[in-house]
C-alpha cells in the first residue's frame, strides 16, 4: 500500500512540540507520520490521532481527527469510568450482586450468553472491558443509569461522542424498531436469524449509536488517566486495571508495554467497524490515541480490513516507541 504525499502532507505532525528538535526526533516523528499515512490509505473513512507527551514536550500526528465515526466498544470506556464514580460516591458497590439473566441478556456476550444468576458488579465491568460482553455493559449501564454516563460525556466536552441507552436497545433499534424500544432476549434471537422488527437501520445514525471522534478519545484518555474525573486515588487505580485487560490491547500494543485501552467492531448490514482507543506508557512518555475505520463492503472485505488496519496501528505505535525512545 503506498503513501500519498498529498495525504502525508496534511498530517498535522509535531504541532505543539518545542521549536527546536533534534535531527533523530525530527526523523522519529516523521516515521509516525508515515505509518499515520498508512492507516488513512485504508478507507476513505478513517480517523486517527496519537498525541504523545514526554516530559514538557508534547507532539500529535493526526489524520481526520475530528470526524465522527462509528466506534463501538470503545465507548464502553464512559461506562466504566461513570459506574467507578457511583462506587466511589458510596451509591452502588463493585461487590454487590447484579441479575444475569434473560431480562439483561444481550447479543455478543462471551461470558454471560448461557449464564443465569447473579454476578458482582465488578465482574461485570470486567467482562465488559476484557470481552466486550454486553450483557455485562447492560448490567453496568443499568446499575449507574445511561443518563449520568451522557453527563461525563458532556462534562468532559466531548461533543462529537454518543452513548448508547443500551446494546439490547441499540440492536432493537438498528434492526427496525422504534426508538427506545427494547424488543428482549427473543427479539435479540430474532436478529441473529435475520427476522427483523423493521427495515434495518445504520449503526452511524443520529439517534441510538455508540460514535467519538479521535479527537474526543483521545482528549478523554489523557484527562481520565490523570484522574481528572474521580475524587479518590483508589478509583483511578480501579479503573486503570479494568482498562489495563482491554481485549484490543494485545492485538496492536507493543510487547512489554502498560497500556490502558478499550477496542470496537461492528458487522451490520454491510456497515463495518474497527476501533481501537487508550493509552500507552514508554517509560516515561505517554501515547494518547484513537483510530478508527468505517466502511461499506461484504463480509469478504472485513478480514483483509482487520489485517491492515491491525499492522498500521501497531506499526504506528512502534513507531511512536522508537521516536520516544
Amino acid at each position: 500500500m503506498g503513501i500519498d504525499r498529498r495525504k502525508f502532507a496534511a498530517l498535522v505532525v509535531g504541532v505543539l512540540a518545542a521549536p527546536a528538535m533534534a535531527s533523530a526526533q525530527d526523523n522519529g516523528r516523521h516515521k509516525v507520520g508515515e505509518a499515520m499515512a498508512r492507516f488513512a490509505a485504508i478507507t476513505p473513512n478513517a480517523g486517527g490521532l496519537v498525541s504523545v507527551q514526554q516530559g514538557g514536550d508534547q507532539w500529535e500526528v493526526a489524520h481526520a481527527a475530528e470526524t465522527p465515526l462509528f466506534v463501538g466498544s470503545a465507548i464502553k470506556t464512559f461506562i466504566l469510568a461513570q459506574a467507578l464514580r457511583e462506587v466511589e460516591a458510596g451509591a452502588l458497590s463493585e461487590e454487590a450482586q447484579q441479575p444475569i439473566d434473560d431480562n439483561v441478556r444481550s447479543l455478543i456476550s462471551p461470558v454471560f450468553a448461557n449464564l443465569t444468576g447473579q454476578t458482582q458488579l465488578r465482574s461485570a465491568l470486567e467482562a465488559m472491558i476484557a470481552h466486550s460482553d454486553n450483557t455485562g455493559t447492560d448490567v453496568a449501564l443499568a446499575a449507574c443509569g445511561v443518563d449520568k454516563v451522557r453527563a461525563l460525556v458532556a462534562q468532559a466536552g466531548l461533543a462529537n461522542t454518543r452513548v448508547c441507552s443500551s446494546t439490547r436497545k441499540l440492536f432493537s433499534y438498528l434492526a427496525g424498531a422504534p426508538l427506545g424500544a427494547d424488543i428482549g432476549w427473543q427479539g435479540m434471537q430474532g436478529i441473529m436469524k435475520d427476522v427483523m422488527p423493521g427495515p434495518p437501520r445504520s449503526p452511524m445514525n443520529g439517534e441510538e449509536t455508540m460514535a467519538s471522534s479521535p479527537r474526543d478519545l483521545v482528549r478523554w484518555y489523557q484527562t481520565s488517566l490523570a484522574g481528572a474525573y474521580f475524587a479518590k486515588p483508589e478509583t483511578l487505580v480501579e479503573f486503570k486495571r479494568i482498562l489495563a485487560m482491554g481485549d484490543a490491547i494485545s492485538q496492536v500494543a507493543p510487547p512489554d508495554v502498560a497500556a490502558y485501552a478499550k477496542g470496537g467492531s461492528i458487522d451490520w448490514n454491510g456497515f463495518h467497524c474497527f476501533a481501537f482507543a487508550g493509552q500507552v506508557v514508554f517509560g516515561q512518555a505517554r501515547a494518547n490515541l484513537c483510530f478508527a475505520v468505517n466502511w461499506q463492503g461484504d463480509d469478504a472485505s472485513v478480514k483483509p480490513t482487520f489485517l491492515a488496519y491491525k499492522n498500521a496501528v501497531a506499526d504506528v505505535l512502534v513507531a511512536v516507541q522508537k521516536a520516544v525512545s
